[in-house]
């Protein structure tokens, strides 16, 4: 990157010769004699590049299948949704077990002394449920197991859209901490190139004291940005579950494979194919289940009740006791004021907001896709054109004033200031292609970008909804308002 010179004396010589292409003239001398004459070097242009993190790496860089490995093994949410379906199977069991018979002993008329006589005895109660209540509870348990298991299959898809999510922005953050130290290289190289020429007269005291600020920026933004690099690291090995994982390089091209999203069919496939979508639709469904069971309610269970019970009152002048005697009960309670009227009324709201719930999950994550896919399409937009139409101009530009350079038609500084901006382009074009693949990673992903939020239960399913947490706009601007610096 760096024009280095055995001589600093020549780079002087080179700097003053080259201070204008008018100079040149007035001094009426061939270039090319005045090149050999001054024997100013000849400026190789340094292009930026992408992967130079992965070239410089000490230890085995990170692949994506190998985050992806660790977060299916460690990510605490995917056992908690796992642990969310037994639980649920477990409430749907529970709901059709029959009621448990009652034992019991039984006495009446119990005298003591000479005269003896009274009942005792043993009796079993049963209640014969009625009105097919165990059935239907099952079903409600059916349709919250059904819940857990949509939301395991979100949960899944949530963590493995945060886990690319994290592993790109640590692959641009690669790229952006080589950029800027370019960055830094250069506004250095420019405040030598300032000195030399207040040494010769040729710039004063504040453009050294500029360029000394611009570099001390610039060198700053480096440091911040090696901080970025490592939160986006540490972001990227909490949502895999091992906090603990050190700090390594990982392997990847930003610019190869990019999510591939129809932007006429995405906000319609998130709309009606979300996981958020199919548990509103089985909440409505649960609710409806509810409705079912709680008008059976009102239908009476029976209880029944049969035992034996010895009665020791004397038969006549027989000197022994009656004995064993038979006992049997049947009972059931009359609805006549309490017809469960209030949960029917209940659960007929319920369903009512259940149907309004999933209407608004789908407005909502229509509003949302529709947010994230325009800015899919500024970033890849963004994208094109910096790598096909901006940086080509801007290599040709920084190519070109080397070449003037060498030919003793333009100064050193202008030489620094095209590269600078070619840089500054890189960075931009890299902030515009992490964008591309955030924003594409979340739509394909339903939106479901959170690997760390816990899984909703069964009953809590229809809070406000955690769907649609799209990346935030530090994520998703444009790359020149999003760019770091200070």
């Amino acid at each position: 990157m760096r024009v280095r010179t055995k001589h600093g004396a020549m780079l002087i010589a080179g700097v003053l010769a080259t201070a204008g292409g008018v100079r040149a003239q007035e001094m009426k001398m061939p270039a090319q004699e005045q090149h050999h004459q001054m024997n100013i070097p000849v400026v190789k242009p340094e292009y930026p590049r992408m992967g130079r993190a992965q070239e410089d790496a000490t230890g085995a860089l990170v692949a994506l299948e190998q985050v992806e490995k660790i977060a299916g093994e460690s990510n605490p949410t995917l056992r908690q949704a796992e642990a969310e379906i037994r639980a649920a199977k477990a409430r749907q069991q529970q709901s059709g077990l029959y009621p448990n018979p009652t034992v019991a002993y039984t006495g009446d008329e119990i005298r003591g002394g000479s005269v003896g006589g009274g009942k005792q005895g043993f009796f079993v109660q049963q209640t014969v449920v009625t009105g097919g209540k165990l059935g239907l509870s099952r079903e409600v348990f059916g349709k919250e197991v059904k819940l857990a298991e949509i939301e395991a299959e979100e949960q899944k898809t949530r963590v493995q859209s945060a886990v690319k999510m994290a592993f790109l922005r640590v692959l641009a953050a690669q790229e952006l901490l080589y950029a800027r130290r370019d960055l830094a290289q250069i506004a250095q190289d420019s405040v030598e190139t300032q000195r030399r020429l207040m040494n010769t007269g040729q710039a004063d005291e504040t453009e050294v004291l500029e360029a000394e600020v611009e570099a001390q920026r610039m060198r700053m933004s480096a440091r911040m940005q090696e901080n970025t690099l490592r939160e986006e690291w540490r972001s990227l090995a909490a949502v895999i579950g091992r906090p603990d994982l050190p700090l390594s390089t990982v392997a990847g091209d930003l610019e190869k494979g990019w999510p591939e999203v129809n932007e006429e069919e995405a906000v319609e496939t998130i709309a009606k194919e979300s996981p958020a979508v199919r548990i509103a639709e089985t909440a409505e469904a649960r609710a409806q289940s509810v409705l079912g069971r709680a008008r059976r309610e009102a239908i009476p269970d029976i209880q029944v009740r049969g035992g034996m019970e010895y009665n020791n009152e004397l038969l006549g002048s027989a000197p022994f006791a009656k004995g064993w005697e038979g006992i049997a009960e049947l009972a059931m309670q009359i609805p006549l004021f309490n017809r469960n009227q209030g949960n029917v009324s209940a659960a007929r709201a319920d369903i009512e907001r259940a149907a309004g719930e999933k209407k608004r999950i789908s407005l909502t994550l229509r509003e949302r896709a529709a947010s994230a896919v325009d800015q899919y399409a500024n970033a890849r937009v963004m994208a094109v054109e910096y790598r096909d139409e901006m940086l080509p101009r801007a290599k040709k530009a920084y190519s070109l004033m080397a070449g003037r350079y060498g030919q003793m038609l333009a100064s050193y500084p202008r030489v620094l200031d095209a590269q600078r901006k070619l840089y500054e382009l890189q960075i931009e074009y890299i902030g515009a292609l992490e964008s591309v693949w955030t924003n594409g990673i979340a739509l394909q992903g339903y939106l479901l970008t959170d690997g760390l939020e816990a899984p909703a239960r069964p009953g809590e399913v229809d809070r406000p909804i955690r769907e649609t947490n799209v990346p935030m706009p530090e994520r998703t601007m444009s790359p020149r308002e999003s760019m770091r610096n200070p």
